[in-house]
């Protein structure tokens, strides 16, 4: 399996935001999903976008209860949303998530992978590496690729 090591300055999403148990995350994220799809047209203007006009990412951020944006325990926060210019205003109903400069550890999966890499990270890679998770995991939506495809983000050292 392929782990990439990159280093992400801060960033900006905004997005419809949710929390609950961890355990019932496949009960509650969705929706989140549903809503920020439906009414993207609300923030497509705040995309950050490429220099071809793509924008350049979608993000399901996480947080602790707190947003302090430590790893879930029992329960947590999920950012259903668009990487935006850094100076935005969220529109009513909408949540704005700064999040902090970090390197992670990256791969790459979909659905049907998404658990066996997430095990395959936290079992072998990270502790075979010497890494630890110093933050909330992230999952990343590049819409120039596969529908279905994503990047799971392991923060492994935070960034000044």
């Amino acid at each position: 399996m392929t782990v990439h090591i990159i280093e992400k300055d801060s960033f900006t999403v905004i997005g419809k935001l949710g929390h609950g148990f961890a355990a019932e995350s496949q009960n509650w994220i969705p929706s989140l999903w549903q809503e920020a799809n439906s009414k993207f047209g609300e923030i497509q203007q705040l995309a950050k976008t490429d220099i071809e006009g793509h924008i350049v990412g979608i993000w399901g951020a996480m947080s602790d209860l707190y947003e302090n944006f430590e790893r879930w325990d029992e329960q947590g926060k999920y950012l259903a949303g668009c990487e935006v210019v850094d100076n935005s205003t969220a529109p009513s109903g909408w949540t704005k998530w700064v999040i902090p400069s970090y390197k992670y550890a990256v791969i790459k999966c979909n659905q049907n992978t998404y658990q066996e890499k997430l095990k395959y990270m936290l079992e072998e890679y990270l502790p075979n590496n010497n890494f630890s998770i110093v933050g909330a995991i992230h999952e990343y939506y590049n819409p120039r690729e596969a529908e279905g495809d994503l990047y799971l983000f392991f923060p492994i050292e935070r960034l000044i």
